[in-house]
């Protein structure tokens, strides 16, 4: 897969009004249809952002999810905390430790929104576009959408939709006694392939696995 520079894919420097323009245009290039062959490897996103943004970015085997290869990246804050546009904040960082991975991707999960997103362009959404990979976006607590709880045991969901009535999220129970994740479809991806891959993903924990380990990752300085 050819890596380009991260300064090749938009400008990151931008004001909230430039960066929702952006989202705009690259919410029109969203596919929401499963695109892709055999999956082989996964890949877990996550980030910490206190003094600067820290990315990690975790592929594992699939189905056997053993981590293959750890890539972390830190990058500055540049980007002002606004809720909605969280991707110009933690993107860069993402993108420099996408660079440095040598198994590429079948398939990422990202602990972020996908399309459960004021303008459908969460975070899963806009890297799996910039980066043409298929994505799903695994969040802790829902955006831009509204619905019911799912049931109270593992595996139980709901679906949740936008103002307009769209179903763009289910409310996925994965761990008795815990909260529910908020399951979106990122790119080249829908719902229901959304939900099989993350269930596939579970290993007794609330987080699948890919988004689990990439949450440790993230956690720790390189070094």
């Amino acid at each position: 897969m050819p890596k380009k520079p991260i300064s090749l894919y938009h400008s990151w420097d931008v004001s909230p009004a430039e960066a929702q323009a952006i989202q705009l245009s690259l919410a029109g290039k969203v596919s929401l249809v499963p695109d892709f062959g055999e999956v082989r490897r996964v890949a877990g996103v996550d980030m910490s952002a206190k003094d600067v943004a820290r990315a990690a970015v975790v592929i594992l085997s699939y189905p056997e999810l053993d981590v293959l290869e750890v890539q972390r990246a830190e990058e500055p804050l540049a980007f002002p905390y606004v809720p909605g546009l969280l991707s110009f904040r933690e993107g860069p960082a993402i993108l420099a430790a996408f660079d440095k991975v040598e198994r590429w991707p079948d398939l990422v999960f990202f602990d972020g929104q996908g399309i459960s997103h004021p303008r459908k362009i969460g975070i899963a959404s806009h890297i799996g576009v910039l980066l043409d990979l298929p994505s799903i976006g695994v969040a802790k607590s829902p955006l831009a959408v509204s619905g019911p709880e799912p049931g109270l045991q593992p595996g139980d969901l709901a679906l949740w939709h936008n103002r307009r009535g769209e179903e763009l999220v289910a409310a996925l129970r994965t761990k008795l006694r815990s909260k529910p994740l908020y399951i979106s479809p990122g790119h080249r991806m829908d719902l229901s392939t959304a939900l099989e891959y993350v269930q596939n993903c579970l290993r007794g924990y609330r987080l699948p696995e890919p988004t689990r380990q990439a949450h440790n990752a993230a956690a720790v300085r390189e070094g």
